[in-house]
């Protein structure tokens, strides 16, 4: 049976070779397939976003040797990022509490 971070590890590569490949190269992702990865695997991410060109950016900044793809090594940074920000985020809220009382 598998620990809770290898079931972690197991969920990301799956998520990624779900929407990966399905126009070009297999083992990375084209703008389209970020696009519908991210609409579907972090709605609540993008819904919360009011940028329309939201996409495009994380496009660019995740592209790291720009060939207009996203490989799996450059998605795990996008998944570290946000969960970086979500721990931040939720450290914050804590503090904030706890100086409250």
């Amino acid at each position: 049976m598998p620990s809770q971070l290898e079931g972690a590890m197991d969920s990301l590569i799956q998520v990624f070779h779900k929407y990966s490949g399905k126009e070009g190269d297999k083992y990375k992702l084209n703008k389209g397939e970020l696009k519908d990865l991210l609409q579907h695997e972090l709605q609540h991410f993008l819904t919360a976003q009011k940028d329309p060109s939201l996409v495009d950016n994380i496009m660019k900044d995740l592209d790291s040797n720009r060939d207009n793809e996203v490989d799996f090594n450059e998605f795990v940074i996008l998944v570290a990022a946000l969960t970086v920000a979500c721990n931040d985020f939720f450290q914050e809220t804590l503090r904030k509490k706890s100086q409250a009382k």
